[in-house]
């Protein structure tokens, strides 16, 4: 369900949009993003399997997340903080964290929060620097 209301607000309901699979157990659904007319932010939500974790990466922009379900462990500047639900983040541009799903039996979801309508996503894989974290189809959703 996306509803738009005479003031051009939104209600969206994520069950009905696209939803992209990111590797290693985790999948994104953008929500709020330039298609519905922003462009000083985008939201969306990252849903992660038993055990999943992204690998260490960087954004352009300022970031927040909030973990909404399970346990997690924030790895970032060499120390690790485990959050629980509610507990949220900011990370400036350029500073490089991951997040790992504590359980190896319940999935763990976040709702994040870019401060640019043109958020790129920079990941460390090994050593190697890419900038393919959402996948070309998430990019361009989130860049519509």
């Amino acid at each position: 369900m996306t509803v738009r209301t005479p003031s051009h607000a939104a209600l969206l309901g994520p069950e009905a949009l696209p939803c992209y699979d990111r590797g290693g157990g985790a999948s994104t659904t953008p929500l709020v993003t330039r298609a519905l007319g922003t462009a000083g932010f985008i939201t969306g939500h990252t849903s992660f399997g038993a055990g999943a974790e992204i690998p260490f990466h960087s954004h352009n922009c300022k970031e927040s997340v909030v973990l909404m379900k399970g346990r997690a462990t924030l790895d970032i500047d060499g120390l690790e903080y485990e959050l629980k639900p509610h507990d949220a983040t900011y990370i400036p541009p350029g500073i490089s964290p991951r997040l790992r799903n504590l359980s190896k039996t319940e999935p763990m979801k976040i709702l994040w929060i870019y401060a640019g309508a043109d958020a790129t996503r920079t990941a460390d894989i090994g050593g190697r620097i890419g900038t393919k974290a959402f996948g070309q189809a998430v990019v361009a959703a989130l860049r519509a």
